[in-house]
């Protein structure tokens, strides 16, 4: 399992990686000010990095109850990250609409596009991330697999 620095690590890089790019591109795609959107940025990634963290937690600990290894194959990444997003689209929906003053409606289109992207995002991030930092028990399992 991951410590809890390297799990900061992953939660804060996450974020900051997916505030930069999503600010511009959401201030574009919606019309809306940079400021505005970056201020809603800022409160989602706040929000998202305390989910991120629990969420990632509790996944890890439920894998290693029920599979015995956190090691997620590509069905298991597809799920992870539709969970992950499904939670979070229920906590930041009424934030956007309270923040922005628009719709409850308005809100959810922006929230989905948001999410959309961030499901894209995190899988390719969380793919990425455990490439470059891997787990030593992934590479004793592999070597078991493969003998």
């Amino acid at each position: 399992m991951r410590t809890v620095a390297d799990r900061i690590r992953h939660a804060l890089s996450f974020e900051l990686i997916g505030l930069a790019m999503i600010t511009p591109l959401g201030a574009w795609v919606f019309s809306k000010p940079l400021l505005d959107i970056g201020v809603v940025g800022i409160g989602a990634a706040t929000l998202a990095t305390a989910w991120n963290y629990l969420y990632n937690l509790g996944f890890d600990h439920l894998m290693q109850r029920f599979r015995g290894t956190t090691l997620k194959s590509l069905k298991l990444r597809i799920i992870h990250a539709i969970l992950f997003e499904l939670g979070l689209l229920m906590v930041l929906m009424p934030f956007i609409a309270w923040y922005l003053e628009i719709s409850l409606w308005e809100a959810f289109i922006m929230d989905v596009a948001f999410a959309l992207f961030y499901l894209v995002y995190a899988f390719v991030f969380n793919w990425s991330y455990d490439r470059i930092f891997p787990l030593p028990e992934w590479e004793e399992e592999r070597v078991d697999a493969e003998a």
